[in-house]
């Protein structure tokens, strides 16, 4: 990565963990940052320990990006359903990841067979649509967990509320790239009072 992508990335945690600090009235608000005013798409993750403790964001640009990543970031850490909200007590051992979301291209796709070959493990993330009855999304990083497109189809169609082996013309597939950065044990370490 060059030099400044990673001050993007260390901008981008920075105003994460901030605004979540803030919310738990550990710190003050992020203070506006004029380079990060143009229109951007963010998920943020939160892990504790190794295991996902929320994950909220964007598929599309309509904020800024720092306002993008701050309010995704309040969500993951206050508003993800299948989580309670993170306290203040496990703050300390919370890591964050930040997915800056790229544009969305449809797979010309006849066929489930025909999505699951055009699936590029590791570097898609993939949006599934089902008509006017929802969507899911599954970012990049879960191809670590479901390295199988055909696996990663199907749990897709899980996340969305869909049988695995559903299919119907009426399926879009969209895929997206990212562009992460990811704390490190030492970077979200606070220096003792």
């Amino acid at each position: 990565m060059s030099h400044t992508e990673d001050a993007l990335g260390d901008r981008l945690l920075a105003r994460a963990r901030r605004a979540i600090e803030h919310e738990l009235r550990l710190a003050s608000a992020p203070s506006a940052d004029e380079d990060m005013s143009e229109r951007g798409a963010t998920f943020v993750t939160l892990t504790e320990h190794g295991q996902l403790r929320g994950c909220i964001g964007s598929l599309k640009p309509t904020r800024s990006l720092a306002d993008d990543v701050a309010i995704n970031a309040c969500n993951a850490a206050f508003r993800d359903p299948r989580f309670p909200p993170v306290s203040a007590a496990e703050w300390p051992d919370i890591r964050i990841e930040v997915s800056l979301i790229g544009a969305s291209t449809f797979l010309e796709a006849t066929s489930e067979s025909d999505v699951i070959a055009r699936l590029r493990p590791g570097e898609d993330g993939v949006i599934l649509f089902n008509g006017c009855r929802g969507q899911a999304t599954f970012l990049p990083q879960v191809w670590e967990q479901i390295p199988a497109p055909g696996d990663f189809l199907a749990a897709l169609k899980q996340k969305a509320g869909l049988p695995p082996d559903f299919w119907s013309s009426s399926i879009m597939i969209a895929t997206y790239p990212v562009r992460k950065w990811k704390e490190s044990e030492r970077s979200a370490a606070r220096p003792q009072a």
